[in-house]
C-alpha cells in the first residue's frame, strides 16, 4: 500500500490504508495525522474511522480523539500469524533448532497482556515442560514477553503493564515497572532477553526477536531449559544458532509477503 491513496481508490482500499497508517504508528494517531500520513481528505478519514471502530478492527484512545488498533484486529493478526506459521517451514527450523541445542524451543507472539506460543517441538529429555500452540504465558516474567515488551512503543509497553497485576512467581520475578525498563535497555541492546527462572523456579529461557516486514519485531523464538542442565552462560553460548534459525523464519515470512504483494 502506498503512503498516499487517491480518491479513485475503492473503500476497501482507503480502510486498509488508515489500517496500515496506525499499524505503523509507533504510538496512537489522530485523524489529522492519519490524514497526513496517507494523503487523503480529513472527512474521509473520519468516516472511515468511525465503521472501522464500529467493527473492532480499530479503537478510540480514552480521553483522547486518537486511535490505535482494536481487539479484532489483534485477534485477525494472531490468526494470521498462526496460519503462517503452518503454511511456513517453521516446525522444520524449530526442530533443526532443538536437534542443534538438545532443550526444547518454540514461537510466541503479544495477544494484549499475554504471550501466546503459535508454535513448539519439545525436547526428547524426560524433565521438561509441556505446553502447546496456544498456551499463554505471563509478559512480564518470560523471555518472549519481555522481548516483545522492549520492541514496543513507550506508552503501548506502559498501558499494557499498569492494566495488570505484575505476579510474582518466583524470588527472581521482576515485578517494578522500573527495574523492567532496565531490562528493556538491556534488550534492545543486547538483541534478546533473558528468563532467569522468573515465570517457573529452575527454568531458564533466551529469546530473540523475528521480524516481519521493515524490521518489525513480530514475534519471538525462545529456548527453555531446566537450571540443571544449562546456566545463563552456557545457554548465552547457542545465540549463534538461535538467531540463525530466527533469521530463517524471518526470511520466510518476508519472502511470503513479497509473494503476495505480487499477487
Amino acid at each position: 500500500m502506498p503512503d498516499s491513496i487517491n480518491e479513485g481508490a475503492s473503500a476497501l482500499q482507503k480502510s486498509l490504508a488508515v489500517l496500515e497508517a496506525l499499524l505503523d504508528g509507533e504510538r496512537p494517531l489522530g485523524l489529522a495525522e492519519i490524514a497526513q500520513k496517507i494523503d487523503m481528505p480529513r472527512q474521509t478519514v473520519y468516516r472511515i474511522a468511525r465503521q472501522l471502530e464500529d467493527s473492532g478492527l480499530i479503537r478510540r484512545e480514552l480521553g483522547a480523539d486518537q486511535f490505535s488498533v482494536g481487539s479484532r484486529l489483534l485477534d485477525i493478526s494472531l490468526n494470521g500469524l498462526c496460519l503462517a506459521s503452518r503454511s511456513l517451514p517453521v516446525r522444520s527450523v524449530l526442530r533443526d533448532l532443538v536437534d542443534q541445542i538438545g532443550e526444547t524451543c518454540n514461537i510466541g507472539v503479544l495477544d494484549r497482556d499475554q504471550v501466546v506460543y503459535i508454535e513448539r517441538v519439545e525436547c526428547d529429555w524426560p524433565l521438561r515442560l509441556q505446553f502447546g500452540p496456544g498456551s499463554r504465558v505471563s509478559v512480564h516474567a518470560t523471555a518472549i514477553g519481555k522481548l516483545m515488551l522492549a520492541h514496543l512503543p513507550s506508552r503501548t509497553r506502559m498501558r499494557i503493564l499498569e492494566s495488570q497485576t505484575l505476579t510474582r512467581y518466583t524470588d527472581t520475578t521482576i515485578t517494578e515497572i522500573q527495574e523492567l525498563d532496565k531490562q528493556f535497555k538491556k534488550i534492545r541492546k543486547s538483541g534478546y532477553a533473558i528468563n532467569d527462572q522468573e515465570n517457573l523456579k529452575g527454568m531458564i529461557a533466551l529469546a530473540v526477536p523475528v521480524l516481519g516486514e521493515r524490521g518489525r519485531v513480530i514475534a519471538g523464538l525462545a529456548v527453555h531449559t531446566p537450571s540443571a542442565r544449562m546456566n545463563i552462560e552456557e545457554i548465552e553460548t547457542h545465540l549463534p544458532k538461535i538467531r540463525a534459525a530466527a533469521e530463517q523464519i524471518s526470511d520466510g515470512i518476508r519472502d511470503m509477503m513479497i509473494a503476495d504483494d505480487k499477487d
